[in-house]
């Protein structure tokens, strides 16, 4: 087969690590890829978003399957665009993708659908946001109706800041702005996978949102995370799939929009019950990256059932007893303007047992490894336990001499009850 693979983050280079494992590929393409996948795979400079830039390579290869990583091109309707060529497509197409990529419309469906979740209010104005605001209590959950790369969230603790950051969202025009409900709990996130009409869980995670330990600092698309999650057991994975995946595979359906490939669904376990965050219409990251460690089975058929039917025909997807974590390392200034262009001292070879380096956010500068995001490198490791895969991951990271990153030092905190005994 020839796969072509969208997007050049870690989430992108994690996949195209593990489809290149596959026997069933014969040629793969990343586009537009980045210096780690040039490892794996061919690489060619079309953008993700460029719809027909990248139907046109997909004919240009020959492509049997395109896997598109990020939610922007699903967004720009790349799915539906590919499925007017006949070219089989792992992705959501664009309207079965406003499940992520409006807010607004995900609570909407929640609410149509039955789906346990925060209550809310969609606001257009300042004015009507402050009155929301008004109707609560404290902490604030304000969110960006649209995509914001896991950073349209803010959760206040004063009704100025609310206000604030619910005007700073409404500035665009045509903005709108959920007002949520505030939920506590753990936070875990399910994968499942579906071709239209066939749902199956596809592995979890718990990820770190905050910038820096102890879950302080702004969101983030996310600093780093682990699986299994203790706390996710499979009575919960259950009720998640019962009450909440299969529901919403069913209702995209009725609503004309059937869904096909990853749907990422962010939990809360509350002590009610487990209550949904929000979904994202692909992968996640850096969950994929821990996911694709795990993953025992080959890739490609389920990619492949997705696109083209037949989920329902294979054997559910067998995983690795080990557990494996990621720890995000990042420029300076992220989740803001982050300092770009800085040289990366990455050493050659192996980092130590079990450990995988994907890169999220790199270039090549006369022949330097540079920056060029905010999430940069991701630190993975596959080991027997969570401790010791944590104690390997933060041991590879003191050995990259990158002095203009930061990175937590505390993922897998929650599972493990304690930071690492070294950095």
């Amino acid at each position: 087969m020839n796969i072509l693979v969208v997007g050049q983050g870690g989430r992108e280079h994690a996949l195209a690590w593990k489809i290149a494992r596959s026997p069933l590929v014969t040629r793969l393409v990343c586009a537009p890829g980045n210096p780690g996948m040039a490892e794996l795979a061919e690489l060619a400079p079309v953008a993700a978003i460029d719809v027909a830039g990248q139907v046109e390579l997909a004919r240009r290869v020959a492509a049997d399957l395109v896997v598109v990583g990020p939610e922007a091109a699903l967004e720009a309707g790349l799915a539906d665009a590919l499925a007017a060529a006949g070219i089989p497509c792992f992705g959501a197409s664009a309207a079965a993708a406003r499940i992520e990529t409006s807010k607004a419309f995900m609570k909407g469906f929640a609410r149509r659908h039955g789906l346990p979740t925060a209550d809310f209010e969609v606001v257009e104005t300042v004015e009507a946001a402050r009155t929301a605001l008004g109707r609560r209590t404290p902490p604030y959950v304000v969110k960006a109706d649209g995509l914001a790369a896991g950073k349209g969230v803010v959760i206040a603790e004063s009704l100025g800041e609310a206000t604030d950051a619910a005007g700073a969202m409404l500035g665009k025009a045509g903005a709108r702005v959920v007002i949520e409900e505030f939920m506590t709990g753990q936070e875990v996130s399910l994968f499942v996978l579906s071709d239209g009409r066939t749902t199956i869980p596809f592995g979890s995670a718990q990820d770190h949102k905050r910038a820096f330990d102890g879950d302080a600092g702004p969101n983030t698309g996310g600093m780093g995370t682990y699986a299994p999650a203790p706390v996710f057991s499979a009575a919960l994975e259950d009720e998640a799939m019962s009450a909440i995946a299969a529901p919403t595979i069913g209702g995209l359906a009725a609503e004309g929009a059937p869904y096909r490939g990853a749907l990422f669904a962010g939990l809360m376990l509350t002590p009610t019950g487990v209550r949904l965050v929000e979904f994202n219409a692909r992968f996640g990251d850096p969950e994929t990256q821990v996911l694709m460690l795990r993953l025992e089975s080959d890739i490609v058929p389920y990619l492949m059932a997705c696109a083209s039917g037949g989920l329902d025909q294979l054997p559910p997807p067998k995983w690795s007893g080990d557990a494996a974590i990621c720890v995000v390392l990042a420029a300076r200034g992220y989740p803001g303007l982050p300092l770009g262009g800085t040289r990366i001292g990455l050493p050659a070879g192996n980092l130590g047992e079990g450990v995988t380096v994907f890169h999220a956010g790199t270039a090549l500068r006369d022949g330097d490894l540079v920056a060029a995001g905010g999430r940069v490198l991701n630190v993975c490791v596959r080991a027997p336990t969570l401790e010791q895969a944590r104690e390997r991951a933060y041991a590879a990271i003191a050995r990259i001499d990158w002095p203009e990153s930061f990175h937590r030092t505390d993922i897998g905190w929650r599972a493990l009850s304690r930071p690492p005994q070294s950095v």
